[in-house]
């Protein structure tokens, strides 16, 4: 039999994994459920999210045809990367005007819209494709839960329908398992009078961090987790829901510290400020915590 997750290094860390996958054999198979964030969980997100640059790409594209919207104080803000001018407008605000780019296009315009994009887009840093940088490890785990019947969902504060177009693409994961943050849509009619939707700009209920997962999850997929595996202060009660579960579930907190391969920072939430540091949770509560320099063999896929 070949090994299982050959990029974890041995350790104490990929032992606890191995030890939650063969004793999820155990649980009900309709109860195997494991919620995975994305962003800084599946794949990279620093210097910026992807997310982040799809949005910075659409609006400089808009620019160029409409120099004028350059004057929008949240457009400009965006456009010269000035977080305090971002956090002075409030996040909520510039969200809202980012938004308005893609006010009233069909679901089929959006992903058309992101399909472009990911296949011009390059990391910043890496200077490689999005696909690129997908953490290997992270898919090598997904594979097993698979194997096991697990019904996998990511659970992200970033856009669902940006999410959705590429979860079956590059994690295998249904789109319908995507928890997000939610555009709202409006019932309207094409030039035949058959029905359709179109994207709005406002946000349906709150951003999809911290307590928000919780109950995005159980609203729209009604399944609680046996297995939660996040990064930031955002995915904290996530977590904690995870290890409630009376099969003994399973917290992973992965932790960026190689600045070598990756990046070295501590997660913190994006849409509010965290009450503890995150790894300090982790460590009072006993999560199962993965060092990217100590646990990963290979950090990235197509990595040697």
């Amino acid at each position: 039999m070949s090994e299982r997750l050959p990029a974890w290094r041995p350790g104490p860390t990929r032992d606890a994994v191995l030890a939650f996958l063969d004793r999820s054999q155990d649980i009900p198979v309709d109860e195997r459920v494991a919620y995975v964030d994305n962003d800084g969980t599946l794949w990279c997100e620093k210097p910026t999210y992807v997310q982040q640059d799809f949005f910075v790409d659409a609006l400089q594209r808009r620019v160029a045809d409409d120099p004028s919207l350059a004057e929008h104080p949240a457009f400009a803000a965006v456009l010269s990367g000035d977080m305090a001018a971002i956090g002075a407008i409030g996040l909520a605000e510039v969200a809202g005007a980012l938004a308005a780019l893609f006010d009233g296009q069909t679901p089929e315009q959006y992903a058309g819209a992101v399909d472009d994009f990911l296949g011009r887009h390059r990391h910043r840093t890496l200077e490689v494709p999005v696909d690129r940088v997908i953490y290997r490890p992270m898919l090598e785990l997904l594979a097993e839960l698979r194997a096991l019947e697990f019904s996998v969902g990511i659970v992200t504060g970033g856009g669902t329908e940006f999410v959705r177009r590429v979860s079956k693409r590059f994690y295998g994961v249904e789109p319908g398992m995507v928890v997000g943050t939610l555009i709202g849509y409006r019932f309207d009619r094409d030039d035949r009078g058959r029905p359709l939707v179109r994207r709005t700009i406002a946000q349906s209920g709150t951003a999809n961090e911290g307590g928000a997962k919780l109950e995005h999850i159980q609203a729209q997929v009604g399944r609680a987790p046996v297995l939660a595996i996040g990064n930031s202060g955002g995915d904290r009660e996530l977590l904690e829901w995870a290890q409630t579960s009376p099969h003994g579930g399973l917290a992973v907190l992965i932790v960026h510290d190689d600045a070598d391969r990756e990046f070295a920072y501590t997660s913190e939430a994006a849409t509010f400020t965290d009450a503890e540091v995150i790894t300090d949770v982790a460590d009072r509560l006993g999560w199962t915590v993965v060092s990217m320099q100590r646990d990963w063999a290979t950090i990235f896929v197509g990595a040697d």
